[in-house]
C-alpha cells in the first residue's frame, strides 16, 4: 500500500505548462517544482519565462528548461512538438494558456453587437485548437510515460452563462468567444479522456472569478452570489494542480473540477 506522500511525489516526472508566466501559470509551476517534478515553461514572453525559470531553480534545485512560443501560430507550435518529442518523457501536459476575461484584444471586451469575428478566430485557434494541436502532437510521448495526465484549464463560464447584473456600472464584460472556447474545452477533455485511455489520464479545471484588483462592486456582487464569499487566490489552485499531475488522481479522467467556490451550486 503505497502512502499519500509517495502518490503526490512526482519526482522523476516531467511537466510542461503553457502560460507559464501568467497568474496561474506561474503557481502551478511553483507547486509541481515543490513536488519535484522538471519543468518545461511555455510563453510568448523570453524575459518573464527566464526570471521564473532561474526563481524556480534556485528555490527547488529541479531542472527546468523555457521555450517561448506564441500558441497562435501553428507553425511555433509544429517546432515546440518537435523540440520536446526528443525528450524521452512527458509524464504532465497543463494546457494553461489562453486569451482570458482581461485580454484586451479589440473586438473581445465589448457589446455582443461590437465583438469582432477575428478576434472569435483568434480565441477559438489559443483557448481550443492550440490545445487539440498540443494533446495530438505530444501523444506518443505521453504513452509511454510513466502516470501521463493532461489537464485542460477551463472555467466556469464553460458551463454558465455571464449573469450580467455583476458587470452593472462596470467596464468590464464577457466575451463570446471566451465561454465557447471554454465549454468546447471541456467538452474535448472528456473525448480525450476515452480517446487516450488507458494510458494517458485528461482531465479539466474550472477556476472561479480571481481577484486582481477588479472593480470594487463587481468584486461585492460576486462574493455575495458564491457560498464561500469570497473571490479566490490563485493559490486556492495548488491542490488541485497536484492531485491531477500526480498519482493521487491515479483512477481519476474525464472530469470536469470546478474551484469555484461553490459559484454552481445554486
Amino acid at each position: 500500500m503505497r502512502r499519500v506522500a509517495e502518490l503526490g511525489n512526482l519526482e522523476g516526472r516531467i511537466a510542461l505548462i503553457t502560460g507559464a508566466v501568467g497568474g496561474l501559470g506561474s503557481v502551478f509551476s511553483d507547486a509541481l517544482s515543490e513536488k519535484g517534478a522538471d519543468l518545461i515553461l511555455v510563453d510568448r514572453d523570453e524575459r518573464k519565462l527566464e526570471d521564473l525559470r532561474v526563481q524556480l531553480t534556485k528555490k527547488w534545485n529541479n531542472k527546468i528548461s523555457s521555450y517561448v512560443c506564441d500558441l497562435e501560430i501553428q507553425e511555433q507550435r509544429d517546432q515546440l512538438i518537435s523540440i520536446v518529442g526528443r525528450e524521452k518523457q512527458l509524464n504532465v501536459l497543463i494546457n494553461n494558456a489562453a486569451y482570458v476575461g482581461t485580454t484586451n484584444l479589440p473586438g473581445w471586451n465589448v457589446p455582443f453587437k461590437e465583438q469582432s469575428i477575428e478576434t472569435w478566430r483568434q480565441a477559438m485557434e489559443v483557448n481550443l485548437t492550440s490545445i487539440f494541436s498540443l494533446c495530438q502532437g505530444f501523444s506518443r510521448l505521453l504513452e509511454v510515460s510513466e502516470g501521463a495526465s493532461i489537464i485542460n484549464i477551463s472555467s466556469m463560464y464553460g458551463s454558465f452563462g455571464p449573469d450580467w447584473r455583476l458587470y452593472e456600472g462596470t467596464n468590464m464584460s464577457n466575451s463570446a468567444a471566451y465561454s465557447a472556447s471554454k465549454g468546447g474545452l471541456i467538452q474535448l477533455t472528456r473525448w480525450l479522456s476515452t480517446t487516450m485511455a488507458p494510458a494517458v489520464r485528461v482531465n479539466s479545471i474550472s477556476p472561479g472569478g480571481i481577484y486582481r484588483n477588479q472593480n470594487a462592486d463587481f468584486v461585492k456582487r460576486y462574493e455575495a452570489k458564491v457560498p464561500l464569499k469570497r473571490m479566490a487566490t490563485e493559490d486556492d489552485f495548488r491542490g488541485v494542480i497536484t492531485f491531477l499531475a500526480s498519482d493521487l488522481s491515479k483512477y481519476v479522467t474525464g472530469q470536469n473540477i470546478p474551484v469555484d467556490g461553490g459559484w454552481g451550486v445554486w
